[in-house]
């Protein structure tokens, strides 16, 4: 299957690292023109220099902007006017007991992990519809469906992004224009590294081998029984994003390496 998306331009939302930097790769390697974001300039710089180097030819853009507000919606928004693919990527998560959680946090995960979806899918949907196509693709996680003890503010914010999307999708209905949830199980992103830093380093094991032990303790669910690949999950947003897909929308597609306990 060969995707050309030659013609479109790509937003994907933190994509300065982890799984968004892989998608801005994928993307990049279909002949879209990616806009990569992250808070920082000199992130942004350091991530399309990354996907220059393994795609020579792309035809990558950056704005840096933080997302997690309003402000940083609208100043996004305002330098980049129209896209055709909006990839909703840009979160956080902290694994924190639920005791332990102020009223803050829960409001600062709902802002950065839901409310910035929502804000640039409001903005730049409308445009989709009126082209007659488009893509927007929420990038949720396994605890959507299988709430984590160890951080359920974080697990909220996913399952919410599952009821956005599927809304948005039923709203779009008859466009063109697809709305799709993505759900990514544990992924050694650089933000999951940074968690297991301690057990790597105690151990001695490299991140892979404490990825899986990870997995295997606290997700034994899991049919792969490891932890993913950033580009095992970009694989999926590619497609989902692809003209191929076009009958795909309204869905939540799992990358979760069957730790999701259902058909």
């Amino acid at each position: 299957m060969k995707i050309d998306l030659s013609d479109k331009t790509a937003l994907v939302t933190g994509s300065t690292l982890g799984i968004g930097l892989a998608i801005a790769k994928g993307l990049a390697t279909t002949g879209a023109t990616v806009v990569v974001n992250g808070r920082k300039q000199d992130a942004v710089d350091k991530a399309i220099a990354a996907i220059k180097a393994e795609v020579p030819d792309a035809k990558v853009e950056g704005i840096a902007a933080d997302l997690g507000t309003a402000d940083g919606v609208s100043a996004m928004v305002a330098a980049l006017p129209a896209v055709d693919v909006l990839v909703n990527n840009v979160g956080i998560f902290n694994p924190q007991p639920f005791f332990e959680v102020p009223d803050e946090e829960w409001t600062r995960f709902f802002e950065i992990n839901v409310m910035s979806g929502v804000r640039l899918s409001r903005a730049y949907a409308q445009g989709m519809k009126e082209r007659g196509w488009g893509r927007v693709v929420f990038i949720s996680s396994e605890s959507a469906i299988n709430t984590p003890v160890e951080m359920v503010h974080y697990g909220f914010t996913k399952t919410a992004q599952l009821a956005v999307s599927r809304g948005l999708a039923k709203t779009l209905a008859g466009t063109g224009v697809t709305v799709n949830s993505v759900l990514p199980g544990p992924t050694l992103s650089e933000g999951v590294a940074e968690m297991l830093k301690d057990e790597t380093e105690k151990t001695g094991k490299s991140l892979a081998e404490v990825g899986a032990d990870f997995v295997k303790a606290h997700r034994p669910s899991s049919i792969i029984q490891r932890a993913a690949e950033v580009e095992e999950v970009a694989n999926m947003v590619v497609y989902v994003c692809s003209k191929q897909a076009s009958a795909t929308t309204g869905a939540a597609l799992r990358v979760d390496g069957g730790v999701a306990d259902t058909i």
